[in-house]
């Protein structure tokens, strides 16, 4: 297996300045750096950089994938759009799924080792995911929930750990939510399981947002449209969907659920994953079983068929074996098989033995024909 490593980092919130990058250009010559994006492939040799040291001075989003099996996908969040107390109380493994504080900033590292990649067919988008950070700085929990099912993936937290507060939505997972799910490969049985305690999202009223933004002081409005302007529009659009979708009652919560631990939910996604594999077993039998009955029926109407023309059937099986070409003698032996179990069907075996007796006793010089007469249990 030939060794392959892709890096990739996305500036979201402010475009990378000259000074910046020409600092990453020192790392890597052969990379591909914009004001928004670095790149880098391996097919041998590693990459000098450090993608934390990296994730802490310039970067918002980071992949890191390997063939051999190792995924990584590190997002940075500003804390005072997620605050240590609410990820603290998903993240307190250190492998699978952790999080750091930096300066004005969170970061969030979900880190997997799977089996080796030995026929991935393209490289995975972190375009395709970067947009989870929006949804998380907009007050959308399911990644960080998703990051602890990740954990008790991987056996990172104790069966007696109680689960964090269980966001709505699970069961109808965003786009870059699902990007996510596929790259990381989360249990999608042990997701499923916990769905059962995550109530749908809720729909925001139409036009509610704008009469929300109208009514907010001016000096705050100003403060947004500043920082808009200074290029940071995305985080803008996201905090103010967090702060409106907190001012809006009636906001959907768990509804009575008593929180789980994560042996029960192993417990439960292993008993799913059975249940499922049993229903696949029931449905494959019960398929095989039909295939058999079309098969039977279909060799029935064969032999129906062969009922009709029996004694030429017996000429042709005569005159494939006096070609004495090799194709013949299989046709020829195929064909007896046939007129025997016509034989057995119509209770006339006795007859049947008697005439393939004479053709053995005719051609009983012919070794290659008589060999399948033997495999075929025609004596």
């Amino acid at each position: 297996m030939s060794e392959y490593q892709y890096y990739e980092f996305l500036a979201v919130d402010r475009p990378l300045t000259e000074a910046q990058r020409a600092q990453l250009r020192a790392l890597s010559t052969r990379a591909e750096i914009t004001a928004t994006r670095f790149t880098n492939e391996y097919q041998w040799g590693d990459f000098r950089g450090d993608p934390r040291k990296m994730m802490e001075q310039y970067f918002d989003a980071h992949l890191y994938f390997a063939n051999w099996g190792t995924r990584r996908l590190m997002l940075r969040v500003p804390r005072a759009a997620l605050d240590t107390k609410t990820a603290g109380q998903y993240f307190y493994g250190d492998t699978a799924a952790s999080f750091t504080v930096t300066g004005e900033h969170l970061i969030i590292d979900l880190y997997a080792d799977r089996e080796p990649d030995d026929y991935w067919e393209e490289t995975p988008d972190l375009g395709s995911m970067v947009g989870v950070r929006s949804e998380l700085i907009a007050g959308d929990c399911r990644l960080l929930y998703l990051a602890w099912l990740f954990a008790v993936e991987h056996d990172e937290v104790d069966d007696e750990a109680t689960e964090p507060p269980v966001p709505a939505g699970l069961a109808e997972l965003s786009a870059p939510l699902e990007a996510v799910v596929e790259f990381l490969e989360i249990d999608e049985d042990l997701i499923d399981i916990a769905v059962e305690a995550s109530p749908d999202l809720g729909e925001d009223e139409p036009g509610g947002i704008g009469e929300w933004i109208a009514s907010l002081p001016v000096p705050a409005k100003d403060e947004l449209l500043g920082r808009v302007a200074s290029g940071e529009g995305v985080q803008v659009q996201a905090l103010l969907l967090r702060q409106f979708r907190e001012s809006v009652p009636g906001r959907p919560v768990a509804a009575g659920v008593p929180a789980r631990t994560a042996g029960e939910l192993r417990d439960a996604a292993a008993a799913y994953k059975a249940e499922i594999a049993k229903a696949v077993a029931e449905r494959r039998r019960a398929e095989a079983a039909e295939k058999e009955v079309k098969k039977a029926a279909a060799y029935a109407k064969h032999l129906d068929d062969l009922s009709a023309r029996e004694a030429s059937a017996w000429v042709r099986a005569a005159a494939l074996i006096e070609t004495k070409n090799q194709r013949d003698y299989d046709t020829a032996v195929t064909l007896l098989c046939d007129l025997r179990a016509l034989a057995g069907r119509n209770g006339s075996l006795e007859v049947f033995t008697e005439r393939i007796d004479d053709l053995r006793r005719q051609h009983r010089r012919k070794p290659s024909l008589m060999e399948r007469f033997d495999a075929a249990s025609l004596a």
